[in-house]
């Protein structure tokens, strides 16, 4: 067994830290992660005709496509998210949540709220709102449950003295952010806003999602556990907080860019081009910092595999932030709009770039969960390179449909061609995504292998303090 980052093993849980409640939260992302791995299997399967729940309605192609999706953004990010949050909030500021039953009351509710909108959008009661497609009777019980949330964590660290330090910054805004966000989406196209507003406030509500809920807390937890496993300082606070504040005022302008060439007014339209651009400009500088915070150490993060998930996802989060700023253009979106190439995009962000972050958290976590070392390191490696290889892969063969396909549509040739032209893109995609789901496997294998070494760890230690008396 080899030991995978810097930080050893601790015997003993903290008492700041309730760490079955971590483990909860990190088996049930996993548990959400599979079944949005086998929407977006049947969904391949779907594009190259062979779907094997074909006239089934409540299994119908749109419908596990907004399975996929919610399980991604609310099952497997947010519910990873949280346990991480638990671990990380206490010590940064030395102080345990505000309750612990509520913590438990918020994972029981947060998984009756995920299920439900799965079972919602199966029986045909999805909203036509991108991302914010729970069912309306959802909607009231998962804002307060984000209201809950935010009382949780944010009790010990108003309680915390002197200055905070800058994930607490990113948590803090992430908790007010994200029921704004979740509000603005949910509630004011649906019953408030009709027509070409409502249109835009969707727009927004996609990609604030994104910026104002996924962004602020992956952000935060990098700042974290890098310095953590560095053991060293971050190269610079002073530049984290131009990355916060440059978040701040920038991301919630940049949604309209979704519906450029529509009847939005187009200074929105030109804002959101402007804005977009800026963003990348901020991400320019949490990249820079991070860079920074491994010179001279760089080796490292090809050793430690905590390390090189967190790197690999700042490098894919540095190519998905140039290719933003460059689809984001009139010129691009005329090509681009409505192909494979967006959805390339979406990927890579959500899961090529949070998604590896998780996993390395994951990584990093699960040893000090379940009080034993990596069962084992070649399992571990063959998550990591089957995982990275079939995104990459994924990613490029979706660019390079959506740009056919960009072409194929402006040329004005019949709608069949474009699809013979993305055909075989689509198979390629397919098996990229059966790699990506082998490389979950070999690490649901490792995670079982390593939860049973530290039972029979325990067992042990149980014995030999027996035997000592």
């Amino acid at each position: 067994m080899t030991e995978l980052s810097a930080e050893p093993v601790p015997s003993r849980p903290t008492r700041l830290v309730d760490e079955r409640l971590v483990l909860a939260y990190y088996l049930a992302a996993l548990t959400y992660f599979a079944i949005s791995l086998l929407g977006g299997l049947l969904m391949a399967l779907q594009l190259v005709n062979h779907n094997p729940l074909l006239g089934i309605e409540l299994f119908s192609p749109g419908r596990w496509r907004m399975v996929h999706t919610n399980a991604i953004a609310y099952g497997f990010i947010a519910s990873a998210f949280l346990g991480t949050l638990h671990w990380c909030v206490p010590r940064l500021t030395m102080k345990p949540v505000l309750d612990a039953r509520l913590s438990w009351f918020i994972f029981a509710a947060w998984q009756v709220v995920v299920l439900a909108t799965a079972g919602g959008i199966l029986a045909g009661e999805a909203q036509g709102v991108e991302w914010g497609e729970t069912p309306v009777w959802i909607d009231p019980l998962a804002l307060v449950g984000l209201m809950l949330v935010a009382v949780n964590f944010m009790a010990p660290i108003v309680r915390t003295p002197g200055p905070l330090y800058v994930s607490l910054w990113y948590f803090m805004a992430a908790f007010v952010w994200t029921i704004l966000t979740y509000a603005m989406g949910n509630f004011l196209p649906e019953y408030f806003i009709p027509g070409t507003g409502g249109g835009a406030i969707a727009g927004m509500f996609i990609h604030d999602l994104v910026g104002l809920f996924v962004t602020p807390i992956g952000w935060g937890l990098m700042y974290y556990f890098v310095p953590i496993m560095m053991q060293r300082p971050i190269w610079s606070h002073a530049l984290s907080l131009v990355g916060f504040w440059g978040l701040a005022f920038f991301y919630p302008l940049t949604g309209i860019h979704h519906f450029l060439y529509t009847p939005i007014p187009m200074f929105l339209q030109y804002g959101a081009v402007v804005s977009t651009i800026a963003v990348e400009m901020v991400v320019t500088t949490v990249v820079i910092n991070f860079i920074g915070s491994v010179w001279g150490s760089g080796g490292r993060v090809f050793r430690e595999l905590p390390l090189r998930w967190f790197y690999t996802g700042m490098a894919l989060y540095a190519l998905t932030c140039l290719q933003c700023a460059m689809q984001v253009t009139l010129t691009f979106q005329a090509v681009i709009h409505f192909t494979d190439w967006v959805v390339g995009h979406a990927h890579l962000v959500m899961f090529g770039v949070f998604g590896f972050w998780i996993l390395g958290t994951m990584t990093y976590l699960f040893p000090r969960l379940l009080k034993a070392d990596w069962y084992s390191r070649r399992l571990a490696e063959w998550h990591y390179w089957l995982t990275t290889g079939g995104m990459i892969v994924m990613f490029v063969v979706l660019v390079l449909a959506g740009i056919f396909q960009g072409f194929s549509w402006a040329s004005l040739k019949p709608w069949e061609d474009s699809l013979a032209v993305s055909r075989p893109y689509w198979y390629i995609r397919l098996v990229s995504g059966l790699v990506i789901i082998a490389g979950q496997v070999c690490f649901a294998i490792n995670i079982y292998q390593t939860y049973r070494l530290g039972r029979r760890t325990a067992s042990s230690e149980t014995s030999l303090a027996a035997a000592a008396e």
